[in-house]
């Protein structure tokens, strides 16, 4: 003969229990970790609308080359004078742009670095941090061209390793002073673009003058005074 006895009642269905794992005193309970917020998830729209909007405007700027190699570009600036400067697809795959420059020690070529909708001149440094970041390259450009930009960061890195040492940094450091672009020779720029920025020159607020809704919508087109 089988002798049957009930066993204990199950705990009701959430009801917490109040029973201290084996080894702890009952009111000694550890806790349970908060859930940790995950982060927001990348929208690829908007890199899309930036990195276009960014190529819309080097197209119409006349200083960007498209894909010309380093050399060509430093043969392209080496009876320039100092300052001058064009842009150019960057040869390194982890990379879209580059920025050549003629500097006093000769042509020299820095990359331009994409990060969170902002584009900056890539640096190792120890001034990295304090380097500004643009919606576009034509303001990044722009801004180097202003007393500004001279005056606070004007030291940057040309082209060196993956992983420089920081003899490599001092001996590859140069003061980047950016006056006159270079335009490229089959695409030079129209009479009406070269109006366009004398214009933003000269006007802060270009969106109020006294012009044909069309011309303004053409000068804003391109906002920018290089």
């Amino acid at each position: 003969m089988i002798l049957c006895v009930p066993g204990p009642r199950a705990l009701l269905p959430g009801a917490p229990s109040t029973e201290a794992p084996r080894g702890m005193r009952a009111g000694n309970v550890a806790p349970t970790s908060c859930l940790q917020s995950s982060p927001p998830p990348w929208d690829p729209t908007k890199d899309l609308r930036v990195i276009a909007s960014n190529f819309c405007y080097l197209e119409n700027s006349g200083w960007y080359w498209g894909a010309v190699t380093a050399a060509q570009a430093h043969a392209a600036l080496q009876e320039a004078s100092e300052g001058a400067f064009l842009v150019r697809d960057s040869s390194h795959p982890l990379y879209m742009l580059t920025l050549s420059v003629r500097t006093a020690r000769g042509p020299t070529s820095i990359r331009i670095q994409y990060s969170g909708a902002q584009f900056l001149l890539d640096s190792s440094s120890p001034a990295r941090p304090s380097l500004s970041s643009f919606p576009n390259v034509p303001s990044l450009v722009q801004h180097y061209m202003g007393p500004e930009g001279k005056k606070k960061e004007g030291k940057v890195e040309e082209e060196a390793p993956s992983k420089p040492s920081q003899q490599t940094i001092l001996e590859t450091s140069v003061l980047l002073k950016l006056k006159r672009a270079v335009y490229k020779p089959q695409g030079l720029p129209s009479l009406q673009h070269l109006t366009r920025l004398v214009i933003n020159r000269h006007s802060e607020c270009s969106d109020q003058l006294p012009l044909p809704r069309p011309l303004l919508r053409y000068i804003q087109d391109y906002p920018f005074k290089v």
